[in-house]
Parts: structure tokens; sequence; C-alpha cells
């Protein structure tokens, strides 16, 4: 631990200005005008992996964004380490409500304030300096490969084809991700499980045309009003889900896992404050923890319809469209849930409009073993490093890839995020606290250390 730490002091300066150039490329895989900027950020991630020590760097093709790919195998016998992070980020909109640019990264109050500061870049390179690090300090223990996408953020569909066509390149012992989050820096935790994801954008149309609400109001159906009643009766009184065998497969906990997953530090006023809620929000008969990691949910991400300029506009508008994402567990499948969510929203749309439904992507649920090697491995890194056992807990995301290494490469996952909830990922003002960037970096050389020790 103290020639880690030495050699995070002796770098501490370079690492965080690699991090800031990082930050500067606006990789925003959804939007096609940032292209090119998404291209160069893998270049700058393939030139890092080089010169921290890295051999066979590639820069893969796909049909979309690049894979930039790694590796360093040091002995055949020993387990290797398969290393995956994303290098594209959300969207930066709406610009309007950050408080500094969302790529020119910015210190205040000891965090990094920038798009992609903790989703991903802040957490996948903790990896790439973990990595140099134990390259310069001679104390690397276990085989790695790295391997950095550029479309996480709109499904991955392109790195489902690059692991079946290279399971071989890609072969490992264990995947080991840093894109999740811990409970705080004070208690620390593991995340055991990941919620599957169904994304959907639905449109409602009733005129041929935009009209005047003068004239027509009152007399043809408002799309807009349609489409708000439709989406407010996908929840009942109790805010249960009412689509027709949603819950069908779902996995309930037994009253132990109930106990272990609610023993984690809470406080509800706490919580509240920091969203700035009054009163919080979910399922009737279930806790937070519950509702965020082991309860699916359905989610209204945009609604847009008719005139959203400045001024006035009198229209009756012709369409209305909303997105929608539905986060899904054990034993759910994005496939059967969108196939649910389309019939039960077809059925009932009324005669006076027309309702189009379009999947966009998914991903499966997963849960992690406990009783693993690598967990056990992960679980000793992190009490050493923060002086506590880790909390296993269950994570409200998705990360799809992580059901599809296990499909087909028939390797789990650990899940070894450094992240905070109140990060503000995928919103405007995202953070990460440059203590849990380098607590990270100390942190992952020793995961490396017990992973290589008890696989003997």
């Amino acid at each position: 631990m103290e020639q880690i730490k030495q050699y995070i002091d002796q770098h501490r300066d370079r690492f965080m200005d690699e991090l800031f150039e990082l930050l500067r490329f606006p990789s925003v895989s959804a939007d096609p005008k940032y292209k090119d900027s998404v291209l160069k950020t893998a270049d700058y991630v393939a030139e890092k992996l080089r010169q921290a020590g890295a051999d066979k760097v590639e820069i893969c093709p796909t049909a979309g964004y690049p894979i930039v790919y790694g590796e360093k195998m040091i002995d055949p016998s020993k387990p290797t380490v398969l290393v995956y992070g994303h290098y594209d980020v959300q969207p930066p909109d709406p610009l309007e409500l950050w408080v500094t640019p969302p790529f020119e990264p910015t210190v205040r109050d000891g965090k990094i304030y920038a798009r992609g500061a903790c989703d991903d870049k802040g957490q996948f390179y903790m990896h790439v300096k973990a990595f140099e690090l134990m390259m310069q300090t001679g104390t690397l223990a276990c085989n790695v490969k790295f391997m950095i996408e550029g479309e996480e953020e709109v499904g991955s569909s392109n790195l489902g084809i690059f692991v079946k066509e290279n399971k071989e390149k890609l072969k490992a012992d264990i995947v080991l991700i840093s894109d999740t989050s811990m409970i705080s820096m004070e208690n620390p935790s593991l995340e055991t499980g990941l919620r599957g994801l169904s994304y959907l954008e639905v449109e409602v149309t009733g005129p041929n045309r935009d009209l005047h609400s003068g004239v027509y109001g009152g007399a043809v159906a408002n799309p807009a009003t349609i489409l708000a009643k439709m989406i407010a009766s996908l929840h009942d009184e109790n805010n249960h889900i009412t689509i027709p065998g949603f819950y069908d497969d779902v996995v309930e906990l037994t009253a132990d896992e109930k106990t272990a997953l609610n023993s984690a530090p809470y406080s509800e006023e706490e919580y509240k404050k920091d969203l700035g809620v009054e009163e919080l929000w979910g399922e009737k008969g279930y806790s937070t923890f519950e509702r965020t990691g082991t309860r699916p949910t359905l989610e209204v991400n945009g609604v847009w319809g008719g005139y959203i300029g400045e001024g006035a506009k009198t229209v009756l508008p012709s369409k209305a469209n909303a997105k929608i994402s539905m986060r899904l567990v054990p034993n759910q499948t994005s496939e059967k849930i969108t196939q649910l969510f389309t019939d039960h929203f077809l059925k009932i749309a009324p005669k006076n409009v027309k309702v189009k439904v379009t999947p966009h992507h998914g991903g499966e649920p997963v849960v992690t073993p406990t009783d693993s090697v690598a967990y056990k491995a992960a679980q000793k890194a992190i009490t050493e490093s923060f002086g506590k056992e880790p909390i296993p807990t269950r994570g409200g995301g998705s990360i799809p890839i992580v059901a599809l290494f296990e499909a087909e490469l028939g390797i789990k996952t650990v899940l070894m995020g450094f992240g905070l909830d109140s990060d503000a990922l995928h919103s405007p003002n995202e953070k990460y606290d440059i203590y849990n960037y380098y607590k990270g970096i100390e942190t992952l050389p020793l995961f490396h250390k017990y992973f290589a020790e008890l696989s003997k």
C-alpha cells in the first residue's frame, strides 16, 4: 500500500491533467454532430493505454463508433482480468443549467464538474492509471485486457457483435467494471446486481396537421392530452405499473435479502434534501433501496409536441411524443417487457388517435455472485484501502454488456465503482470527487493482487 500511495503522490498532478484532457472531448455518441470528437476520444484512449504499458493496442472499427482494445499478458498461468469501460458520454443538454461549461472540467469544493466526469471517463481512466502504476512499480499480478467502447450511452449494439466475433481475444477469468457507485466514501459498498432496461419511444397522432386551437379545440382530440392520459394510466394509485403481465417474472427478495439490503446507512431526510424534494414517490410497500435496486420501474424520459418556443402560439398539435424507459429485475427480459408494453399501449389508445411504439434498445438484469474469488478479492481490496468492509448493494442502473459477457464469454463480472449516486449522472453539473478518483487508483491494484493470490 505504501508503494501505491507513493506513486500516486508523485504523479498526482499528471493524473489529473490527463483526466481533464480526456474530459474536454465532447464524445456524445447519441448526436452525429459530435462524431469527430468521439473518434478523437478513441485515439486519445488508445495512446494513453500504450503509454501506460499495454501491448497490442488497437482501435477496432464497428458499424458505429470504434472499440479501443489493449492487453498486457505477463504469464499465461496467471489469471486474466478484462477491464470494461466506455469513453462516450450523455448529451450535455440543457446547457443553460450548467454552472460551468460541460466540456471544460472545473474543480469546485474538491469535485470535478464535467460531462463524463463520473460516467464513465473518470472511472475507466482510474484503471488506466492503476495499470500504469502496476507496470512502473513491477507489481502487476494478473494479465490485463482493456475493452473501452464508444456506444454504451446508446445501447452498445455493436459491442455485442464485437464480443461474439472476438471470443478468443477477449478470453478472461473475470470482467472488472467501474461504472457504478458506492453508498459513500465513509460507507464503501460493492454492487451485486444491476437492473435491465427496455427503452422505447411512443408517438400519438391526431389530425393531419397542427390546428388552430380556437377553431378546432373541443372538437378534435389533442394528441398531447391523449398522450398525457395514456402515460398517467401506466401507474395506479399505489404507483404499481398497470401493464398486464408486467410483474409475472419478478423474483421477490427473501426476508433475509430484504434485511441485508436495508441495513445500509440511509437518511430519508438527507436523501430528500439532496434532491430538493418534499416527499419521495414510489411503489407502495417498498423501501427506497428496494425501489431503486430490486423493483422494476417505468419512467418517462422526455415528452414533446406542439409549440414549445418563445411566446405563444395557440395550436392543437398534430402529434405528441414521449421517450420511456423501464428498468427490469431478475427474471424479466427486455424482449418480453417491450412486447407487453407495446401491446398494452396500443390497446389503451382511443380511436380518435393513431399510436406508434418504436423500441430503441434494451439490456438484461444481472446478479453477480458474492461467493466468487473475484468478489472476495474486491472485498479484500476495498477493506484494505478504506479500512472498512464494503456493504453489498444492488444497482438501479443498467449495463447491458454484463449479461452479454456472461452469455457469450461465460464469465462473471465484478462491479467495483467509485462514484456516488449524488454525482448527477445524465444531468447538468455532473461531478466526480477528486478523492474518489485517486481512491480508485489506489484500490484497483489491490484487487489485481488479491485476485491473483486467491486464484491459486
